[in-house]
């Protein structure tokens, strides 16, 4: 299987990229790149992994995701035409703070703005209220050049700098530097896990797939994610569990449970509560969905 470059080359002539994709899927691997990335994902779903963190996305999400910082967005092709090469349409802005545009955050007049820069150096997620005026703003950066590109560009970070402080798509301190060999091997298991959370994966099998005894791999995993294994699988299926539920197209909360890899009803509440803080059929009554879904006992 081919693998492509864990650091993503950019254009070096211009300040401010844009780049609207129409594509079969998001880029599958595990990636990072100095340049700040807003994504505005104006079609598709699926789960974007930033470190060890997930986050499930959906049509009109907004990220934010800073630099250097391990990521990838899952597509879930589960509803999208088989063969199509328009399950996803996204635009994006990358951007360096220390490359050329340094010497622009460094005057007096945008302090604020590096200060909000700093702040937000773990990314979040855009508020839903502000969706609207943030992809009109994205539009305007990548429908202009030269100077007014930049105006549109400034404008965009000083909206960022009144709104709230964001909750940061990271969670805890930010994993060790990760190489790009390291990376690539770290791609290659989490899509691995992503592909099979739904099956019964033992620890001797990631281990295989990653070439590694069992020992050695939950030394590796732990190292380079400060998760367990089993502690990462669960976040990816109740992640999974919770798109399922807040989409409301379910026959019942244990079918949630059973299709997202859970053999046990009452294990899948224990865990789902520990991660989300609250249970399944909560979960539900606060995405607004009827109540004759049946709630796990």
């Amino acid at each position: 299987m081919k693998v492509l470059q864990f650091t993503i080359p950019v254009a070096h002539d211009k300040a401010i990229i844009t780049q609207y994709d129409v594509l079969p899927q998001f880029y599958p691997w595990l990636h990072r790149h100095e340049e700040i990335q807003l994504t505005w994902v104006m079609k598709g779903k699926g789960t974007l992994v930033v470190g060890n963190n997930m986050h499930a996305f959906r049509e009109d999400d907004i990220f934010w995701i800073g630099g250097n910082q391990p990521h990838v967005f899952k597509s879930d092709l589960s509803e999208a035409v088989p063969g199509s090469q328009e399950n996803v349409y996204a635009l994006t802005l990358f951007f360096n703070t220390q490359g050329k545009l340094g010497p622009v955050f460094e005057l007096t007049e945008l302090k604020k703005i590096k200060a909000f820069l700093q702040k937000c150096k773990d990314g979040f997620r855009v508020p839903e209220t502000l969706r609207e005026e943030v992809s009109s703003r994205m539009l305007q950066i990548e429908q202009n050049r030269g100077a007014r590109q930049l105006i549109h560009f400034i404008d965009l970070l000083h909206f960022f700098q009144n709104m709230e402080e964001p909750q940061p798509l990271i969670s805890g301190s930010r994993l060790l530097s990760i190489n790009e060999q390291e990376g690539i091997r770290i791609g290659y298991i989490y899509d691995y896990i992503m592909q099979h959370y739904d099956s019964d994966i033992k620890l001797e099998d990631i281990a295989q797939h990653a070439n590694m005894s069992a020992q050695a791999f939950c030394r590796y995993f732990k190292k380079h994610t400060r998760l367990t294994f089993v502690s990462f699988l669960n976040e990816v299926r109740i992640n999974e569990a919770c798109k399922k539920l807040a989409d409301g197209s379910f026959d019942s909360i244990s079918t949630v449970a059973y299709h997202c890899g859970f053999n046990s009803i009452a294990n899948f509440n224990r865990v789902f509560k520990t991660i989300t803080g609250k249970s399944p059929s909560d979960y539900i009554r606060e995405f607004g969905q009827v109540d004759e879904h049946e709630t796990a006992q």
